[in-house]
């Protein structure tokens, strides 16, 4: 039976709410509604808790931010932007294919959490205005780890996380790889 929450006025508000539950005690984060570009801060002297911030409202930017979240480990969450690399639209092909090398987990959490919510995914090559690429084997990549995840189960806050949405919006996912299709996207 799913648990039941006030209804936040948003979809957006009902993932701050619901992330806040899950995480906010235990590990000390909070999902925030950024203005500009997304950015993970971890806990200062400024900011007693560490801020995954999403841009500008953007439902799919918050699930895509909380992924990475998902995804870092003790050492990445005390870093600015977990210590990632990034440079931004209008990457070369070989800056593209680094980025792309380490989108594929985040964006395969994403898609998951995605569905858990009634959200429909896109798949992100981030890169408008760079070098035009081939995005197939990298959509081909992503649908691969969400296969691994449905065999062996999501990182433990990811599958937390999923399960709060999957609860919150009624949503049942199933979590057989025969749910996830390229034609979804």
């Amino acid at each position: 039976m799913p648990v039941s929450y006030p209804r936040p006025k948003d979809d957006c508000d009902a993932l701050i709410v619901l992330f806040d539950q899950c995480f906010t005690v235990s590990a000390n984060t909070r999902l925030l509604r950024g203005q500009g570009e997304p950015v993970y801060c971890p806990a200062s002297s400024r900011c007693g808790f560490h801020q995954v911030i999403f841009a500008h409202g953007f439902l799919s930017s918050a699930l895509h931010e909380v992924a990475h979240w998902c995804v870092a480990g003790a050492a990445r969450r005390q870093q600015q932007d977990y210590g990632y690399w990034y440079a931004p639209d209008g990457r070369t092909q070989a800056q593209q294919k680094q980025f792309e090398s380490v989108e594929v987990i985040p964006q395969a959490i994403e898609w998951m959490l995605s569905k858990a919510c009634g959200h429909r995914f896109r798949i992100s090559v981030d890169n408008l205005s760079g070098e035009p690429g081939d995005a197939l084997p990298f959509t081909a990549a992503v649908l691969s780890q969400v296969a691994q995840y449905c065999r062996q189960g999501l990182p433990e806050r990811a599958e937390q996380f999923r399960r709060a949405l999957e609860d919150y919006f009624v949503v049942d996912t199933g979590r057989l790889f025969s749910d996830y299709s390229v034609d979804e996207l």
